[in-house]
């Protein structure tokens, strides 16, 4: 299991590893898109709380491994500044059948999204706003 938080561009390749075993790879990549509620978004900014995300990301890659039968599970979040059009996450499962892979890929986006301390802020021509704070609303700040 690999998890990671990284300031560089993901490197999608590295994380296809699979065993003569597998026989499906579910890749999920997150993209910083270029609209969000119709305001034009021009990058992103990632922040975490490093010593708290990595072992709540390792926990998730080991939760999955209990719940299906996977090969491996690999989970890498970018942080910093982010332009439309790269990847933010990405998590990718390795497992003998299909099934698996895709529900274990599902649960591990789905839980980091909502239980990892990930933050995002989003830059618009018109100011900027800090997304995902737990507990908060949106931050706008202008």
């Amino acid at each position: 299991m690999t998890v990671r938080l990284v300031r560089d561009p993901i490197d999608l390749a590295a994380l296809q590893a699979v065993t003569p075993a597998d026989g499906a790879l579910c890749l999920f990549v997150g993209v910083v898109r270029d609209d969000n509620g119709g305001r034009r978004v021009l990058r992103l900014e990632y922040e975490a709380y490093e010593e708290m995300a990595l072992p709540l990301m390792e926990k998730i890659a080991a939760e999955a491994r209990e719940r299906w039968r996977i090969t491996e599970l690999r989970i890498v979040h970018r942080l910093g500044r982010l332009e439309v059009g790269e990847a933010s996450v990405a998590v990718a499962v390795a497992s003998p059948h299909r099934r698996e892979a895709f529900e274990a890929c599902r649960y591990a986006i789905d839980t980091l999204k909502a239980s990892v301390p990930i933050w995002k802020k989003e830059f618009y021509a018109d100011g900027e706003v800090w997304l995902d704070k737990p507990g908060e609303s949106p931050i706008t700040l202008s």
